[in-house]
């Protein structure tokens, strides 16, 4: 009787242990998310908690508890560090689709260990001091068991003790769900991420973004994608993103043609702001090649990425198809078995053939599937280039440059037009440049590391840029040729030293809220001699459009659904941004706009002074007009059709 009782104390005690450990490090992930600890954060933290452990009392043996919960315990530990790290990367919170993804970690180790913090290993203190505790009570435990208990009359009473305990413990976790439930309903209105999963709780977050993604793909299974697209034109139509008040319906687009027939080349600089251009450290240029480029080029200054979870590859899958990234998985493992409409084939139908290059492997972001379902003919990954061994990806930059020049120059010598992309890596954090390659000397006022190294990886990416021009005006290239440059997310995150640091040693206008979206677009056309700078606001989803119109190619008549615009032929934008900020982000011809719950207790910040906006009404229907792009850009995408293996 005894040893049955004290069994009972023991897993209550283990019961009671998983669970204030639980709810020790949703509150610490909580105070590293929000920074902060709320009453209702701290119910709903419980509620998911008590739930698990509940469960895991249902349906683990008795003998078997002290593994399990010590197993699940470390593993526990393991998702919320990896969560917390996630979070500090991203600004967001990540759902167990993001889990998928995680074999992807080791490709971008140099980025991810500067991340880590000491505090981070707090979620493992228990386990170090236990691990000790557990260690000396094995040995110490006996071997010998007891007498088991024949008679009936005490096993009856352990059968029906232990039939209440169960249902006690299955009567919780019932109540537990329902109230979970009644939380997460609530919850399904916010559309800001960060606000939906700090008042529901990490645990009840992934359940309610499982339920609305089941939700979403229950009514797309029923949708009819010609309807879907009908939507998107009306939605579009009803937007004014051309003044057209002096102006006839069909008047030609401006600029359309300029560049037909020419090759195009497409180089996406990895975690290269805008906030270099043009500007100098201590006496020396930072982007002298970018600089002089954009004197003779169409250069867009209030660019912004549009990124989703898949970073860089999700900028060249926007680029190339125009569609908004889910923002749920990385679109090349999402959506790579689709027939994607995108710019290679379109490109394709007017005789070009289409080429890739990175210096990576292929698989790296799956990017493997990804390039066929984009149309592209041909890739070039890490087995086609030598490496110098610049950074952890290995070759840098000249030697993806040379590479790609051999490539097109038989292109030429062929007679065949071709389109180019090349996905750039020497500038990738940790932006470790070889002293050898190193071209600047950083002043001692820069004394933040992240950004000293930044700004020596951003001036080599430039110089890189410069030997691609060199060599294509060597080998006769030059002159048939459109140039795009971008980057492809930011490089240094919000950070007040950093911002100082910038403003005074660089002497241009800078804040990290909105200025690290900034990235910057210049399109360079053949025998292009006189600049132009464009103010107005875009981003990346508006790349195929503006190249699209000058390379001659109508999309209305290819009957080609993009999400972006034109940039040479509007006066009005607004575009959603929903990773590494909340969905419902948008920026507009005016200010970058954050939600909260909603629109009514969102914040705004002027592109021009970057300071607060309080009047937030006249931007209303930019919010839902951006909000309902998106979904419908979802709903897209979701619809296209598989294509074959």
């Amino acid at each position: 009787m005894l040893n049955s009782k004290n069994e009972r104390t023991s897993s209550r005690i283990l019961f009671a242990v998983l669970f204030i450990l639980m709810l020790l490090k949703l509150s610490l992930l909580r105070y590293f998310f929000f920074q902060g600890l709320s009453g209702i954060g701290m119910v709903t933290d419980a509620l998911g908690a008590l739930t698990v452990v509940c469960i895991l009392d249902l349906i683990v043996p008795k003998r078997w508890k002290r593994i399990v919960y010590g197993g699940f315990n470390l593993l526990f530990s393991l998702v919320l560090f990896a969560a917390t790290l996630y979070n500090v990367h991203f600004s967001s919170v990540p759902t167990y689709t993001a889990l998928s993804e995680i074999g992807q970690v080791a490709q971008v180790r140099g980025s991810i260990g500067p991340l880590i913090r000491p505090s981070h290993f707090l979620f493992f203190v228990d386990i170090v001091l236990a691990l000790p505790v557990w260690l000396m009570l094995r040995r110490r435990r006996s071997g010998v068991r007891n007498g088991s208990y024949r008679d009936s009359g005490l096993h009856f009473g352990k059968m029906r003790r232990r039939y209440w305990g169960k249902l006690g413990v299955a009567l919780t976790a019932a109540f537990c769900i329902v109230l979970s439930g009644s939380f997460i309903v609530k919850g399904e209105t916010i559309d800001n991420e960060l606000v939906r999963a700090e008042n529901l709780g990490f645990l009840n977050y992934q359940v309610s973004s499982a339920i609305l993604t089941s939700k979403e793909n229950e009514a797309i299974a029923n949708g009819n994608i010609n309807e879907t697209i009908d939507k998107i034109n009306q939605l579009v139509s009803q937007y004014p993103y051309q003044d057209k008040t002096n102006q006839g319906s069909a008047i030609k687009a401006k600029y359309f043609g300029e560049a037909k027939g020419s090759n195009l080349i497409v180089l996406q600089l990895e975690s290269f702001q805008n906030f270099p251009i043009n500007a100098s450290l201590d006496g020396q240029v930072l982007t002298p090649v970018l600089n002089d480029l954009a004197k003779e080029s169409y250069y867009f200054s209030h660019f912004f990425q549009q990124i989703g979870q898949g970073n860089t590859s999700d900028a060249e899958f926007m680029s190339n198809t125009s569609i908004y990234p889910t923002g749920v998985v990385p679109m090349s493992a999402g959506y790579s078995d689709r027939e994607l409409p995108s710019l290679p084939k379109l490109l394709r139908n007017e005789g070009y053939q289409s080429e890739t290059f990175h210096v990576n492997d292929v698989t790296f972001w799956n990017r493997n599937k990804m390039y066929p379902a984009l149309g592209f003919d041909r890739y070039f990954d890490k087995p086609s280039f030598e490496n110098d061994r610049f950074n952890d990806f290995g070759p840098s930059d000249e030697e993806l440059y040379r590479v790609g020049v051999e490539k097109m120059a038989a292109h030429q010598a062929a007679n065949q037009p071709f389109y180019a992309q090349f996905i750039t890596a020497s500038s990738h954090s940790p932006f470790t440049v070889p002293a050898d390659r190193a071209r600047i000397t950083i002043p001692a006022t820069i004394t933040n590391t992240l950004l000293h190294d930044y700004l020596q990886a951003i001036n080599y990416t430039d110089y890189a840029v410069g030997q691609l021009i060199d060599e294509l005006k060597a080998n006769g290239l030059w002159e048939n040729t459109t140039l795009v440059i971008y980057g492809d997310h930011f490089g240094l995150p919000a950070n007040d030293e950093i911002t100082e640091q910038i403003q005074a040693s660089l002497n241009v206008p800078y804040d990290g809220k909105v200025s690290r979206f900034n990235i910057p677009l210049l399109i360079h056309t053949p025998n292009q001699v006189k600049g132009q700078l464009i103010e107005q606001p875009g981003g990346q989803l508006d790349i195929l459009p503006t190249v699209m119109n000058l390379m001659g190619v109508s999309l209305k008549e290819e009957q080609f659904t993009a999400f972006g615009h034109d940039l040479l032929n509007m006066d009005h934008n607004a575009f959603g941004i929903r990773y590494y900020l909340p969905t419902g982000s948008f920026v507009n011809n005016d200010i970058m706009f954050i939600p909260g719950a909603g629109f009514d207790d969102g914040t705004a910040y002027s592109l021009k002074t970057y300071e607060p906006v309080t009047d937030l009404e006249p931007y209303r229907s930019d919010y839902e007009h951006v909000l309902s792009l998106m979904r419908l850009s979802d709903e897209y995408v979701k619809l296209l059709p598989k294509r074959a293996p």
